[in-house]
C-alpha cells in the first residue's frame, strides 16, 4: 500500500506537470479567494449595501474595459510560449506597442463617455468618479497579465501565485485603512478609491513578477525591435481571443443598463433596483462562483499542455488532459452545488452577515454547475487556436441573455428575469463549446 501511493505521487505529482502546476494554482487560488472574499466582506461593511451596489454596477464597465485593454495579447503569450518556437524576448518587445496604442484609446473613450454612462444609463450619478478611475487602471492590468502569462507558457506557477497574494494583501491594506476616511466624505468618493486602489496593487505585483524574470539575460538590439511577423501572430490569436472576451464584456456592461432601464420604465424604482442588482451581484453570485478558483486554477495549467501537445498532434494526451480538467472541476463543482442548495442562509450569514439572496442562491447554485466546465472547455479551445469558437459561444450567449433580459423584465418579475437568461446563458455557451472540444479531437 505504502509503495503504491508512493509510485502514485512520484507520478501524478512528479511527472505530471499538469497535475503538479494545478495543486500549485490550486493552492494559490484557495489563498486569493480567501483574500478576495475578506476584500468583499470588509467593502461590504465598509460601503454599505447601497455602496456595494454602485461599486457592482460599475464592475462591468471595469470588465469591459480590462478585456479590451489587454487585447487577447496573454493568451497568445503563453501559447506562443509553451510552443517553445520563438524567441520570447521578442514576443514581449512586439507585444508592447499594441498593449500601449488600445490603452491609449481607451483612457480618451472612458474619459468621454463617463459622464454620459454614468447618468444616462446607469441612472446614478454616483458612479462617476469610479468609471473616470478605471481609465487610470487600465495600463497597470495590462502589463501585469501580459507579465503573467510569460510565467503560464513556462509552466512557472509560483510567481503567479505570489503576484495575487501581494496584490490582494496591499487591497486590503489599502481598503483598511482609506475607505473609513473617503465614506464620511461620500459613497461616490470611496466607491472611486477602491478602484484607483488597484493602480497600486497592480504596481506591486508588476514588481514581483520582474523578480522572478531569468537573471543574467543578455538582451540584443533585436531582441527589443518589435517584429511584424510576431506581432502578426499574435494578433491572429489575441483579436479572435480579445472579441469573443469583448462581446462577453459587452454583454455584462449592458445587463445593469437593460436592467435599471426597463424595470424603471414598469414601475420598479432606482433603489430598489440598484439595492437587488447589489445582493444578486455582490453577494449571491461571488458565493456562487467561489469554485472558480479552482477550475481557473485548472485551465490556467491546463493552456500550455494543450497548445504544446496540440502542436505536436498528441491528441489522445490533449483528450486526456481536458477530461481530468472537466472531471477535477465537475468533482469540487458538485460537493459546492449540494451545500449552496441545502444551506445558502448559513454561508450568507456567515460572510456577508445578510440572510438576502437566500432564494436566488438555490435557484443558481445548480445552474452554476455547468458555469465550472465552461473555464477548461474556454481554455482548451484557446490552446487549440481555436479561439473563434470561443467567440461564437459566447455571441450567441449574450444574445441570449440580452433578448431574454429585455423580454423578461418587460414582465414585472424583478431581478428573476435578470435570473432567467443567466441560466439560459450557461446552458447555451457550456453545450456548444462541449460540441465543438470533441468535433475538434474526434
Amino acid at each position: 500500500m505504502i509503495d503504491f501511493f508512493n509510485n502514485f505521487y512520484i507520478y501524478f505529482i512528479m511527472k505530471e506537470k499538469f497535475i503538479k502546476s494545478t495543486f500549485i494554482l490550486l493552492i494559490g487560488g484557495l489563498l486569493t479567494k480567501i483574500l478576495g472574499m475578506i476584500i468583499k466582506i470588509i467593502m461590504s461593511r465598509l460601503v454599505g449595501t447601497e455602496g456595494l451596489g454602485v461599486y457592482m454596477m460599475i464592475l462591468p464597465t471595469f470588465s469591459l474595459f480590462i478585456g479590451i485593454s489587454q487585447f487577447g495579447m496573454p493568451v497568445a503569450i503563453s501559447k506562443l510560449v509553451a510552443e517553445d518556437r520563438k524567441n520570447n524576448r521578442k514576443i514581449f518587445s512586439s507585444v508592447l506597442p499594441i498593449i500601449i496604442a488600445v490603452n491609449i484609446i481607451l483612457i480618451a473613450v472612458i474619459i468621454l463617455i463617463a459622464p454620459t454612462l454614468a447618468n444616462r444609463f446607469l441612472h446614478n450619478s454616483n458612479t462617476y468618479l469610479g468609471i473616470l478611475a478605471i481609465a487610470l487602471v487600465i495600463p497597470f492590468t495590462s502589463i501585469s497579465s501580459i507579465c503573467r502569462s510569460y510565467f503560464f507558457g513556462k509552466e512557472r506557477m509560483i510567481p503567479h501565485v505570489v503576484s495575487n497574494l501581494v496584490e490582494d494583501v496591499a487591497r486590503l491594506i489599502l481598503m483598511i485603512v482609506f475607505v473609513p476616511f473617503f465614506i464620511e466624505k461620500g459613497i461616490k468618493y470611496a466607491v472611486c478609491f477602491i478602484v484607483l486602489s488597484n493602480i497600486i496593487s497592480e504596481a506591486l505585483s508588476i514588481v514581483v513578477l520582474f523578480l522572478f524574470l531569468p537573471k543574467n539575460v543578455n538582451i540584443t538590439k533585436n531582441d527589443l525591435r518589435p517584429s511584424r511577423s510576431y506581432m502578426r501572430e499574435c494578433l491572429s490569436i489575441g483579436i479572435p481571443n480579445t472579441t469573443g472576451r469583448l462581446i462577453g464584456s459587452f454583454g455584462y456592461f449592458l445587463e445593469p443598463i437593460i436592467l435599471s432601464s426597463v424595470l424603471i420604465m414598469v414601475g420598479y424604482n432606482s433603489s430598489f433596483i440598484t439595492r437587488e442588482y447589489g445582493i444578486l451581484s455582490g453577494y449571491v453570485m461571488p458565493l456562487l462562483l467561489l469554485p472558480s478558483f479552482f477550475t481557473l486554477a485548472i485551465s490556467q495549467a491546463l493552456l500550455p499542455v494543450v497548445s504544446r501537445e496540440y502542436s505536436l498532434k498528441r491528441y489522445d494526451s490533449v483528450k486526456k488532459k481536458i477530461r481530468l480538467a472537466i472531471s477535477f472541476s465537475l468533482l469540487i463543482g458538485v460537493a459546492v452545488t449540494i451545500l449552496f442548495v441545502v444551506f445558502p442562509q448559513i454561508f450568507l450569514k456567515v460572510i456577508y452577515n445578510t440572510n438576502e439572496g437566500v432564494s436566488y442562491m438555490r435557484v443558481l447554485a445548480p445552474v452554476c454547475l455547468f458555469q465550472y466546465i465552461q473555464s477548461p472547455l474556454a481554455f482548451s479551445l484557446d490552446a487549440m487556436g481555436k479561439s473563434k469558437v470561443s467567440m461564437i459561444a459566447t455571441t450567441l450567449g449574450v444574445i441570449t441573455r440580452t433578448v431574454l433580459l429585455f423580454i423578461l423584465s418587460l414582465f414585472k418579475i424583478g431581478l428573476w428575469g435578470l435570473i432567467i437568461a443567466i441560466s439560459v446563458n450557461v446552458f447555451v455557451v457550456t453545450f456548444y463549446e462541449i460540441k465543438k472540444v470533441r468535433g475538434f479531437l474526434s
